[in-house]
């Protein structure tokens, strides 16, 4: 298979300078905010996404290196098969974080609900559309009764490179 390559369209700041102690997953009670800087060139891409609330980020995690096929999650103490996880650690380091989208200005957008650490690469924004990803009778395997716990955990360095 030939290989794939990306080009950074923008850099996330955040208050995060480390994996250690980002929010697993990000809650509108925790409110961290953030920007989004996209490169110029990109600017007319900006255009009309202001009328959305949500945006979401698709990032390189450029602080991981490195996986296994096999992990023990941050909500759980069991190894689970990587895919069936949300672990950083992957085959390729590709990150998806839905944020709120505060405002834009210029080439700069304010988010909240932030995940990323900071200096990280954007790859891609797309709008959130509920309607769009709406599913019927959705199962969540090993997290039933335990995504809730996603609120008040914060990473650790078990994904750390």
């Amino acid at each position: 298979m030939d290989e794939v390559t990306y080009t950074p369209i923008g850099i996330v700041h955040s208050p995060f300078k480390e994996p250690r102690g980002v929010p697993i997953q990000p809650s509108d009670r925790r409110r961290v905010t953030g920007r989004v800087e996209v490169l110029p060139e990109y600017s007319a891409a900006l255009s009309d996404l202001d009328g959305f609330s949500h945006i979401i980020l698709i990032f390189h995690m450029h602080l991981v290196s490195g996986y296994e096929l096999q992990v023990v999650p941050f909500l759980d103490d069991v190894k689970r098969g990587l895919f069936s996880t949300r672990a950083p650690r992957r085959p390729n380091p590709v990150g998806l974080s839905v944020v709120k989208l505060e405002r834009v200005e210029s080439c700069t957008l304010h988010v909240s609900n932030l995940d990323i650490v900071d200096g990280t690469p954007l790859l891609d924004i797309k709008p959130h559309v509920p309607h769009f990803e709406r599913t019927e009778n959705i199962r969540i395997g090993w997290l039933t009764g335990k995504a809730h716990l996603a609120d008040d955990t914060r990473a650790d360095d078990r994904f750390s490179r």
